[in-house]
């Protein structure tokens, strides 16, 4: 079945973040004893675009082993692609590697992707639009921390299997315990036949983890510093860019990469006609990158309502893997 689409519209949904709850995460962020802000703000457009150079970086191997070991799994799972399909796929981004399963599809396939950037998201769906008219495209603006809500679609839709994907190893940042809360909410909201393609980031390497959130160019940096400026523009901010410096670290009893906004001196900034104080070294906690060992990540997919059905493990040995999860 082909369907002709025009470009798509994005629906939103309640939980769409907007500026109260920017305002209250970073206000309620800064205040506390050790400053922190959710990454979720992270990703406006300009930060969403820095992300996409920190994915061609040559230090952030996640994303290049990931788009290859898709590319080689693809025929494992060409049983999956002959049937009619709602893939889902939470923070959506540039939709890079969700090409690779649009094309290798054989039977009708509804995508609906779900990001907090409207206009990034739209760009990359509009393009996907012109390259899959075949596709139905269904996009949503909405933090899926917040919940996961799929827009009605009709048949061969309705009835389809519903494959969640989440690539990238996007489920390290979050804590062990909101990962199961996270896959806990998709499980109930896929249903009890579907299914979820994930990728996890198993390396446990601290010479090969830090390069990757600090690279030489300076790029992740950026991104990092674009919270900042976010909340400048947005929130009436008056952070000065250059009196903060990024930082990243293993800290190896969490299992897991953090990512800092360090004060390089004492200094003061509004935020909303709120002051805050900075002492020099004082920092702001802005990302956290957990690396499950697998089996530790499959004992948090049980909790959350999931068990393996299939595994890749990179055979060039990043420990990078990919997981099929059964709905159970």
């Amino acid at each position: 079945m082909n369907i002709t689409q025009d470009m798509p519209q994005a629906a939103s949904f309640a939980q769409t973040p907007g500026r109260q709850r920017f305002a209250d995460d970073v206000i309620t962020g800064l205040s506390a004893e050790q400053k922190a802000l959710p990454c979720v703000w992270l990703y406006d457009h300009a930060g969403s675009a820095l992300f996409e150079q920190i994915t061609g970086l040559p230090e952030y191997y996640p994303t290049r082993t990931e788009t290859r070991m898709l590319a080689e799994m693809l025929p494992d799972i060409r049983h999956l692609t002959r049937q009619p399909a709602l893939l889902i796929e939470p923070g959506s981004g540039s939709g890079r590697k969700t090409r690779l399963l649009l094309s290798a599809w054989r039977a009708p396939l509804a995508y609906v992707p779900v990001d907090v950037s409207e206009t990034f998201m739209l760009e990359a769906t509009s393009a996907l639009a012109r390259d899959y008219p075949e596709v139905k495209i269904s996009p949503v603006v909405g933090d899926f921390t917040q919940g996961l809500n799929v827009p009605r679609v009709d048949e061969p839709y309705a009835s389809a299997v519903r494959v969640g994907f989440f690539p990238g190893s996007s489920i390290g940042n979050f804590t062990p315990e909101d990962a199961v809360q996270l896959l806990t909410s998709w499980r109930r909201t896929l249903g009890d036949k579907a299914l979820l393609l994930i990728g996890v980031d198993t390396t446990q390497d601290p010479a090969r983890l830090v390069p990757a959130y600090d690279d030489a160019a300076g790029v992740t940096a950026q991104f990092n510093l674009n919270l900042l400026a976010r909340i400048n523009h947005e929130l009436d901010g008056t952070f000065d860019l250059g009196g903060f410096e990024h930082r990243a670290y293993w800290n190896e009893a969490q299992g897991r990469i953090e990512m800092h906004l360090v004060s390089v001196r004492r200094q003061r900034a509004m935020v909303m006609d709120r002051d805050f104080a900075f002492a020099a070294g004082e920092y702001i906690h802005t990302e956290n990158a957990y690396k499950y060992t697998a089996d530790r990540f499959l004992a948090l997919a049980a909790k959350g309502g999931w068990a393996e059905s299939q595994r890749w493990t990179d055979r060039v040995g990043s420990g990078f893997t990919l997981f099929l999860l059964q709905a159970t």
